[in-house]
Parts: C-alpha cells; sequence; structure tokens
C-alpha cells in the first residue's frame, strides 16, 4: 500500500493570509471609520463654533455684510451685558430647578414603572404599557391646551410647578428602564428573594447598582429637554421672575432692536450645562442603547 501525502504544512516565517488583515488594520492607529466620521463631526460642530464665535463679536462686526467669519478682536460686551443683567441669575436658577426637579422625578418614578412592567405581571399591564407607547405619538400641539386647564385648575399656572408637574415622569423613561431591566438575569434578584429580601429591597440593592448605564442615560436625555424647552414655558409662565433661562434670552431680541452678541453669549452660557452633562454620560449611552432597545 502506498502511503497517503502529507498535507503540507505551513512553512515558518512566510505570512498567512488571516495574518495579513491585522497588520493591515495596524497600519492606521484609529478606525477606518474615523475618516468618514471626524469630517461629519466637524460639519455638526460648525453651528457651535459660530456661536461661540460671534459671542466675542461687538454688534457692528456680527451685523456686517459680508459677515466676518473671524472676530477682528476681541469682545465681551455680550457676556458683560448677559451677565450683568440681574434676573439672569434668578432664570439660571429657575432652569437648574426644573431640569434637576424633572431628573429625579423620572429616576424615581421611571423605575418603579419601568421594574413593574419588566417582572410584575398583572390584569392588564400589557395594555396598559401599549396605551402609555402610544401616548409618546400624540404631538405637544394636541396636549398643551388640556396640560394648560389642568395646571389651571390645580393653582400652578406661572409658577415653578407648572413646569415641573406635566414632567414629572414621561413613557420614554419608563420604556427605557424596563427594557433595561428585561435585559438583566432573574437568577440575581431570585438568590436575593431566597436571603429573604423583598422586591423594593431587591430593586434597591441589586438592580440599580446594576443599571447606572440606563439611568445615566434617562438623566441626561430629561435634563436635555427639560434645560432647552421653551415652548411650554412660554404658555405657562408670565412674570419674568419664574422665567426659565431659554425664556429669558428671548428678552434680548426686540421688535426693532436685536442685541446679537448678547444674545450669542446667553447661548453659550445656556450650552455649558448640556455639554458638560452629555460629556459626562456619553460613556453610558452606548452601553444602554444597546442592552435596552432589542429585547422585548
Amino acid at each position: 500500500m502506498t502511503a497517503a501525502p502529507a498535507t503540507p504544512r505551513p512553512v515558518p516565517g512566510k505570512d498567512s493570509r488571516p495574518a495579513a488583515a491585522p497588520r493591515a488594520r495596524r497600519r492606521l492607529p484609529f478606525s477606518p471609520w474615523h475618516l468618514a466620521l471626524a469630517p461629519l463631526a466637524l460639519l455638526f460642530a460648525l453651528p457651535l463654533l459660530w456661536v461661540l464665535l460671534s459671542s466675542v463679536m461687538s454688534d457692528a462686526q456680527i451685523n456686517r455684510f459680508p459677515p466676518a467669519l473671524w472676530p477682528s478682536h476681541i469682545d465681551l460686551g455680550g457676556y458683560r451685558y448677559v451677565l450683568g443683567n440681574a434676573m439672569f441669575p434668578r432664570w439660571f436658577a429657575n432652569s437648574l430647578i426644573v431640569s434637576v426637579a424633572t431628573v429625579v422625578s423620572n429616576l424615581v418614578f421611571g423605575t418603579l414603572g419601568g421594574y413593574a412592567f419588566a417582572r410584575m405581571r398583572f390584569a392588564g399591564s400589557r395594555l396598559l404599557l401599549v396605551t402609555m407607547l402610544a401616548t409618546m405619538a400624540i404631538p405637544f400641539q394636541l396636549t398643551m391646551i388640556p396640560t394648560f386647564l389642568v395646571m389651571k385648575r390645580l393653582g400652578l399656572i406661572d409658577t415653578l410647578g407648572a413646569l415641573i408637574v406635566p414632567s414629572l415622569v414621561t413613557p420614554f423613561a419608563v420604556f427605557l428602564l424596563r427594557q433595561f431591566f428585561l435585559s438583566l438575569p432573574r437568577e440575581l434578584e431570585e438568590a436575593a428573594w431566597i436571603d429573604g429580601c423583598s422586591r423594593l429591597r431587591v430593586l434597591w440593592s441589586v438592580v440599580l447598582p446594576l443599571s447606572r448605564p440606563a439611568l445615566s442615560t434617562v438623566a441626561v436625555l430629561t435634563f436635555l429637554t427639560t434645560w432647552n424647552d421653551l415652548t411650554w414655558p412660554l404658555i405657562a409662565i408670565n412674570h419674568d421672575t419664574h422665567y426659565t433661562l431659554q425664556l429669558g434670552l428671548t428678552t434680548f431680541q426686540g421688535l426693532h432692536h436685536t442685541k446679537w452678541s448678547a444674545v450669542m453669549a446667553g447661548n453659550v452660557v445656556t450650552v455649558l450645562p448640556v455639554l458638560l452633562a452629555f460629556l459626562a454620560a456619553q460613556k453610558s449611552f452606548i452601553q444602554s442603547i444597546t442592552s435596552s432597545g432589542l429585547k422585548g
């Protein structure tokens, strides 16, 4: 009998095809996707850069035609006008109070509601969840008049309570936290139940420490929505002492004259808390969305 031909072995020292791909990837210190994403990110950053440059221009430079792309000299008159306004600190504090109260309430009620929909089965739970999610498709223009009438009956019009109460809990917060809770293994909770923990104790000691990405995502998105809201404060607030920051900035624009340097400086000051909140929680966004958006 003749022996079967031996399978040729790879010669040491020769590059094989699978090893060539990692070597090609090592030529770039970053992902090739960055070559397309970096110009796109720069395009989205241009409006913010334009606001920042305009905030250190004078009104004459901003109103010049053709517009100046770069300030000829640094002019901080807009910042002095904004920060020197006696009502500006009050507006900033109002926005901070409303935003923080809304974030805290959404974290508390959204966690309780999301955990109930994720782990508890009761009569009509599915129908209630679908009904709650259906409200997300209703535009605010259809609900602002009923909301205004309810706030008027409660005596909250022209108070900060009128800005906080309608946003105490949102369907988005409940749904996002529910989806995240569904992705957590039940075995961890069952082990705590065997040890004698109540359902609330399990939620506080086991579930919440694992839910920091989802909680931070809900907190930041709720903060962004509340901080940037202009339409509802414009309807519910009448006196300037209760203005939020976005509503107060509209007073810098007059019918016949607008102090654009102050408007731009005010926008920069307004964007800073939002930008800091986003940078603080950006690492949690992808982890939360990928773990909560796929499982139904």
